[in-house]
């Protein structure tokens, strides 16, 4: 077991979600989507991976802001039957409240004690096969064609927990082709199950390389796609 707790004071750690708040929000973001852009293609080589019965952390790289709704869509669209829940910066939620109903948990950024609460309420969340942890571990906007991908270190300590969880790579672009307004353009990557001895027990800095040439892989399949339209 991990050194979170047990209980019911782990049980007040799993942030809220409020179900009319998070229809409310999937409507508006598949609204706003179709207003303000051509489409969202998803790419046949890339599409979600049959998934274990484990819980599983989608990480993506960060794109723009509107990478929140467009995951919002996906999740709907591919995982409905998981609850989805994610970090975002504790000033933002203190900011926009509202989110905090919609399964985000507040993270001090650039301190240890930020880190240690992204890794504890991580910790609970993957607790349960049916949640969903999504990240952006860059941690702040980065051009799809960034190379070499970097994370903050956190993802490759959730590899190394004592039960396993399945980790799956998001590439994701925004450009413009013929139309008028651009298309949303994602492919997923192939999927890892760590943690609980299903892999050769690496150290996290290990594992954070890991994932970031896997989702550096995945961002260059899309982008080969994108070119070739």
């Amino acid at each position: 077991r991990s050194g979170v707790g047990s209980g019911p004071a782990r049980s007040e750690m799993l942030p809220k979600v409020s179900a009319p708040w998070l229809r409310w929000f999937t409507w508006y973001s598949r609204r706003y989507c179709r207003r303000h852009f051509h489409s969202l293609r998803v790419s046949r080589s890339g599409l979600p991976p049959e998934l274990p019965a484990l819980p599983l952390v989608v990480y993506s790289n960060h794109a723009s802001w509107w990478d929140a709704l467009v995951c919002l869509v996906l999740k709907d669209e591919f995982f409905r039957a998981r609850t989805a829940f994610a970090p975002i910066d504790a000033a933002m939620l203190q900011r926009y409240k509202f989110f905090g109903r919609l399964g985000f948990f507040g993270v001090e950024q650039h301190t240890r004690r930020g880190a240690r609460q992204f890794l504890r309420v991580s910790e609970v969340i993957l607790q349960s096969p049916r949640h969903l942890l999504a990240l952006t571990p860059q941690g702040r906007f980065a051009d799809a064609r960034e190379r070499p991908v970097h994370f903050a270190a956190g993802l490759g300590h959730l590899a190394v927990r004592e039960s396993p969880a399945a980790f799956v790579p998001l590439a994701i672009e925004y450009v413009f082709w013929e139309e008028r307004l651009p298309e949303i353009l994602v492919r997923f990557g192939e999927l890892v199950v760590a943690g609980g001895g299903h892999r050769p027990r690496q150290q996290p800095e290990a594992w954070t390389g890991f994932f970031e040439r896997e989702l550096a892989r995945t961002q260059d399949a899309l982008a080969a796609e994108s070119q070739r339209r």
